[in-house]
């Protein structure tokens, strides 16, 4: 089941973050252990958060990319984890259509998002959620001593 955020899911979505982080996905450090999921910036309205079983297992953030008039029509993903024990059974993908869903429906006509060119297996369920590279920004990251490329796609929610 796929749901919108609540306020009550900061500490389990805290938790899924935090067993999740890996260089291969993010570029900022891991958060300290007992840090709030949620903040002024990150409010859980922005959230998709997926259930298996009454857990919550994943989530996704799919935001106006600027605050811009002239942008409205775009959205962003910005972020996408899914536990790993719910790896391979369709949630990653059931959170991106449902976050192309939601802009669609709140008006947006594009959706983009960033992906690390390292990240084989979100690039391909980007991909097969319809997605394509629209730009690379070649070693825009240093992790783990690797310079590594900033992918970015997007693809249209006309129908």
């Amino acid at each position: 089941m796929i749901r919108t955020g609540r306020a009550e899911d900061d500490a389990a979505l805290a938790a899924l973050d935090r067993s999740v982080w890996s260089t291969l996905s993010e570029v900022a450090p891991q958060s300290p252990e007992g840090s709030a999921f949620f903040d002024e910036r990150h409010t859980p309205d922005e959230y998709l958060v997926a259930e298996l079983g009454g857990a919550v297992v994943g989530y996704t953030r799919q935001v106006p990319p600027t605050p811009l008039a002239s942008n409205r029509h775009v959205r962003q993903i910005q972020g996408l984890a899914v536990a790993r024990e719910a790896r391979g059974r369709g949630v990653g993908r059931a959170l991106v259509e449902a976050a192309c869903e939601a802009a669609a429906a709140a008006g947006a006509r594009r959706i983009t998002l960033r992906v690390l060119a390292h990240n084989e297996p979100a690039r391909r369920l980007y991909e097969q959620c319809g997605f394509r590279v629209e730009g690379v920004l070649p070693g825009e990251f240093l992790l783990d001593g690797e310079y590594v490329d900033d992918v970015w796609m997007g693809r249209s929610l006309l129908a």
